[in-house]
């Protein structure tokens, strides 16, 4: 795969990825804006509302930047039994199995030191793992089917795969998020 360092090569391959993308940003903040009465009422879920999007796109980013050096030092295969995947895959997944939790159980701290709180900390460690562990095997998917598609156009994943990754997170975490908690609320 050539690649071109310039500005105007780089701006070339990420402008048609991020418009889009923008769009898609506004669908999230509509689907929170749903939500914000329940977050208003429950302050726990509130303070999990960045810490969640923001870890599960860290996870996925850190992911796309490990598949995007095997990429270009010819390890990553694309196959069934690629090793680097599936490893790389169960390793994110692992991550987001420890740290949610104590994601969870900091935001019900935070909001009980700082506001009160009238849900359990099991509740908010409920939804904080249920919706983490979701966001990890999407973001593990995403990263994927991007990286993926980046080596099939020809484009650097370097360039295009975490803004992918990132804004998909933003997105479905808010929606996985707010199902969790329907469920668990």
């Amino acid at each position: 795969m050539p690649t071109e360092w310039t500005i105007k090569a780089i701006t070339r391959a990420m402008l048609p990825v991020l418009l889009p993308l923008t769009l898609v940003e506004i669908g999230s903040g509509l689907v929170l804006g749903t939500f914000e009465s329940t977050l208003i009422r429950h302050p726990s879920l509130l303070v999990l509302v960045p810490v969640t999007i923001g870890t599960a796109g860290n996870l996925g980013s850190i992911l796309a930047a490990r598949l995007s050096t095997a990429f270009h030092l010819g390890l990553l295969s694309f196959g069934r039994a690629d090793e680097t995947l599936l490893g790389n895959a169960l390793a994110t997944i692992g991550l987001a199995l420890t740290v949610f939790p104590v994601v969870g159980v900091g935001a019900w701290v935070l909001a009980w030191l700082t506001v009160g709180t009238d849900l359990s900390v099991l509740t908010v460690l409920l939804v904080s793992v249920t919706s983490g562990a979701t966001l990890a095997v999407v973001a593990v998917v995403i990263t994927f089917i991007a990286t993926y598609a980046a080596y099939r156009f020809e484009l650097d994943p370097d360039d295009v795969v975490i803004p992918v990754v990132t804004n998909a997170s933003d997105v479905l975490g808010v929606i996985i998020l707010f199902l969790a908690v329907r469920t668990f609320v």
